[in-house]
């Protein structure tokens, strides 16, 4: 009879582990069956927890302001409208255009709503980055980028010209920091800095003089950050308690792994092989470091999904193999199922040749929700089905 120990990933605690190894055991063993489902529930014992009642977390914070409320002026905090312009910095010009009225044909003589900001976008391209040099380069392929965008016309129909010249120079101002972050860039300027370039941008691009600070002032997208806003302070809490874990899970085994690879090692003494690993994200971490470090015969099969265990290796943090040194011979046969759309997953088979096999499975599902997916998705059990001793 194979035994299948089923080890968990990060942040896993009761009563909700029960419940994830009941269903494992449901999935495996109705592709196979005569299987002896052994699940390792390390996080009790050995996953982090806040010893001191979480007295090193920050207080919950507000947004400082209701859904309805005029752009921020001093004290007011529009950081969540930002952030729904740097993940998409065209945002507040696509709900403008979707807004406006159907296109007409002009009256003989009359000027294009777009024409002043296409000229003014036109001069600014010909100062290069430097209007907006405090937040780093970008801000000439952003103009060009906005000059030619098919939101700008429709945006400017139903916009008032200030209106549009502040919502413009947002979107510049959004493209360059996006940039920014995109990059892992070392040093990104304060909202005071941003808030500065888009008042002197917005000037530029014909807006009337109002000072430096130009909020994000769109309604709609004030009304979708903001619902956005409140409900993480509803979640505040519920989120702290959810990624604490899982964070300190990770830096308690780097810091203080011993303790559960030895109790995996005791685990898998007790079991008459052939013996199957199927470990989840940190869990397929604990599992190889386990194996590299002690060669433990019973066991013919190891199965990780969603794992960091290469990207460890291949950076220098795996706890027992430090790259290029290959696996070891007396480490089984891999299996590495990853998701595409799982940021945590990673690749084995390039690190070590002939030694896993990496195959996709797809959850139809975004990141994050796609590194929990795995086991309600039939392709994993199959996969397992197909290669368990």
């Amino acid at each position: 009879m194979t035994a299948v120990v089923f080890i968990h990933g990060t942040g896993v605690r009761e009563p909700g582990f029960s419940a994830l190894a009941g269903r494992f055991a449901a999935g495996v063993s109705a592709l196979r069956g005569g299987l002896r489902v052994v699940p390792y529930y390390w996080g009790g014992a050995h996953g982090a927890a806040l010893a001191a009642g979480g007295a090193s977390l920050p207080p919950a914070t507000g947004t400082g302001r209701g859904p309805l409320a005029p752009g921020p002026g001093p004290g007011d905090d529009d950081t969540a409208d930002w952030a729904v312009l740097y993940a998409d910095p065209y945002a507040e010009l696509a709900l403008a255009a979707a807004g406006s009225a159907p296109a007409e044909e002009l009256p003989p003589g009359s000027v294009p709503p777009d024409l002043r900001v296409r000229a003014r976008l036109a001069d600014l391209l010909a100062e290069g980055d430097g209007p907006a040099a405090e937040l780093g380069p970008g801000l000439a392929r952003a103009v060009a980028d906005l000059a030619a965008h098919p939101l700008l016309a429709p945006a400017a129909t139903s916009l008032a010209p200030d209106d549009l010249a502040e919502v413009a120079a947002r979107c510049l101002t959004a493209q360059v920091v996006a940039g920014l972050l995109d990059t892992d860039a070392p040093l990104v300027p304060v909202g005071v800095t941003r808030d500065a370039v888009v008042g002197r941008l917005a000037a530029v691009l014909g807006a009337s003089a109002r000072g430096a600070e130009r909020g994000v002032r769109s309604l709609a997208l004030r009304v979708a950050s903001s619902a956005a806003s409140r409900a993480v302070v509803r979640r505040r809490r519920a989120l702290t308690e959810a990624a604490h874990p899982a964070a300190g899970d990770v830096l308690r085994y780097l810091s203080r792994g011993e303790a559960v690879r030895a109790g995996l090692r005791a685990l898998i003494a007790g079991l008459e092989p052939p013996v199957a690993i199927v470990a989840h994200s940190l869990g397929g971490i604990i599992a190889l470091d386990t194996l590299v470090l002690t060669p433990l015969p019973q066991v013919r099969l190891l199965v990780t999904a969603g794992s960091q265990a290469p990207f460890l290796y291949e950076s220098g943090s795996l706890p027992s193999l430090e790259h290029p040194a290959p696996l070891p011979a007396h480490v089984p046969d891999w299996l590495n199922l990853y998701d595409p759309r799982d940021l945590l997953s990673y690749l084995g088979a390039g690190l070590f040749p002939g030694r896993v096999t990496d195959i996709a499975v797809d959850s139809r599902q975004p990141f994050p929700a796609a590194h929990s997916a795995y086991w309600t998705n039939s392709e994993v059990y199959r996969h397992i089905g197909e290669r368990l001793p």
